[in-house]
């Protein structure tokens, strides 16, 4: 079936579409220097299928003698090449009609168009990557700061492969032994090495515990946190998102009530990607659209992981803020105080009251903005900080599948305290094994396949 799907040789244009530099059409298959043959003109009039690995030749494609672009050709043989196949890459001018007209060529020699992810997809079947290796391509792809960016490479380069492996090593060491004292139970194996095992196991479930423990933060660094500026009308949101971004995204005027739709933004904050939502402000709505507007900000409340609820520090409190400061309750919330450039009016004991603590700023001045990012990167992290050298579980498919180990290990455990018989040991371990080979793509199925590679772009 997988084998099946490796006969075609397949194309795509792998950047981006629009204008640009340069855009590439990628082709992988058996017959790829066969049909670079058919379209590519070179001015030394050597064949591509001729050239050496890692080389790059300047040239034309063309049908039927008549020029399609003028372009460079870089080709990588088989085993060496990023779907171990052969892989010719055409280099044209970054325009759509001239990557299109070259597409279109390759595919009426033969190729057929790749589907989303297929070229990543053949590398994992043809043994280049492991699935979860295959998996962090899409990531670091998506990567939107250097952390995250790091922590996809990490994966990438197989530092949570190599953590796995070593589990699921362990687990097999522990497991021939079990069978061992299944198959000969007159030798008596188990019983003498009763605490050594035990001691086995607590290391495995120690070591897959290790790997959970920092997968909150790496799906942060991976997938951000979603943060929302609220607060009655007037009191510096948008000055706030401005100056947060350090541009000046949002319409900032005195007539309160300016912003009347959200205004999303992604930002970098300690290598967190931040999705910033600007809202409009909570008030009493004097109109549909107003109406409309309000109900949009209290929904993205409710969604937010972190709200940056915003005060008014030259004005009282009012009923709005109170509202709005009981509507919030029970979420992660931090208070800020703005305009603290001009007189204070606020009861600022009544904020410290409901929040425990505010953070004062000027957002028009863009005074203690580094403070207020500071305090959102330790609600967030809470005081841990994976090291950057460790590996790190971001994957959703991942982290299942290793607390569903762990959850078997640890049965495994009670079941030797309690003197169990091997057998009811041993399947526990089997099972934990196949759900590491699930995460490595040493068993898979079809739909798994097109789950994960769906979620690529063509191209890649």
């Amino acid at each position: 079936m997988f084998k099946d799907s490796l006969i075609d040789t397949i194309a795509a244009i792998s950047t981006s579409l629009g204008e640009g530099g340069i855009g590439i059409v990628r082709l992988s298959g058996k017959d790829a220097l066969k049909i670079a043959d058919e379209v590519f003109l070179g001015l030394d009039k050597i064949k591509p299928s001729q050239f050496k690995s890692y080389t790059m030749h300047y040239g034309v494609i063309a049908r039927c003698g008549k020029m399609i672009d003028e372009v460079i050709l870089t080709l990588m043989r088989a085993p060496r090449s990023y779907t171990r196949e052969d892989v010719v890459e055409i280099n044209c001018h970054g325009g759509i009609v001239a990557l299109r007209a070259c597409l279109e060529l390759v595919l009426e020699k033969g190729c057929r168009l790749a589907s989303p992810g297929e070229f990543t997809k053949r590398a994992f079947l043809n043994g280049r990557l492991d699935l979860a290796q295959a998996e962090a391509v899409i990531d670091v792809i998506r990567a939107k700061t250097d952390s995250a960016l790091d922590v996809s490479l990490g994966q990438l380069r197989g530092s949570l492969s190599r953590e796995i492996n070593t589990i699921r090593n362990n687990l097999l060491k522990e497991l021939s032994f079990l069978e061992a004292s299944i198959d000969f139970p007159e030798e008596g194996i188990l019983q003498p090495q009763y605490s050594e095992k035990l001691e086995g196991l607590r290391r495995i479930s120690a070591s897959i515990d290790k790997l959970l423990k920092d997968s909150s933060l790496a799906r942060i660094f991976r997938e951000g946190i979603y943060v929302v500026i609220c607060g009655r009308p007037n009191v510096g949101k948008s000055s706030l998102l401005n100056a947060l971004l350090r541009k000046e995204r949002a319409i900032v005027t005195a007539v309160a009530g300016t912003t009347r739709d959200v205004i999303e933004e992604i930002i970098d904050i300690q290598g967190i990607p931040v999705r910033l939502v600007d809202t409009a402000g909570i008030l009493k709505p004097r109109d549909v659209i107003e109406r409309e507007a309000v109900r949009r900000s209290k929904k993205h409340i409710h969604a937010a992981d972190l709200v940056v609820i915003i005060f008014d520090g030259h004005q009282k409190l009012r009923p709005e803020d109170k509202r709005l400061i009981r509507q919030v309750k029970g979420k992660t919330a931090i208070a800020v105080i703005n305009k603290i450039d001009l007189k204070s009016q606020i009861e600022k004991t009544k904020i410290s009251k409901d929040f425990g603590a505010f953070i004062g700023i000027s957002a028009k001045q863009s005074r203690n903005i580094d403070e207020l990012k500071e305090a959102i990167a330790r609600i967030v992290f809470k005081g841990r900080l994976p090291a950057k050298e460790s590996a790190l579980v971001s994957n959703l498919r991942h982290i299942s599948s290793l607390r569903e180990a762990r959850k078997l290990v640890l049965e495994a455990q009670e079941s030797l305290v309690d003197k169990l018989s091997a057998e009811f040991i041993a399947q526990n371990l089997k099972d934990a094994v196949s759900l590491l080979d699930k995460i490595l793509g040493r068993s898979f199925s079809e739909d798994l396949l097109d789950k994960i590679f769906g979620e690529f772009c063509i191209g890649k």
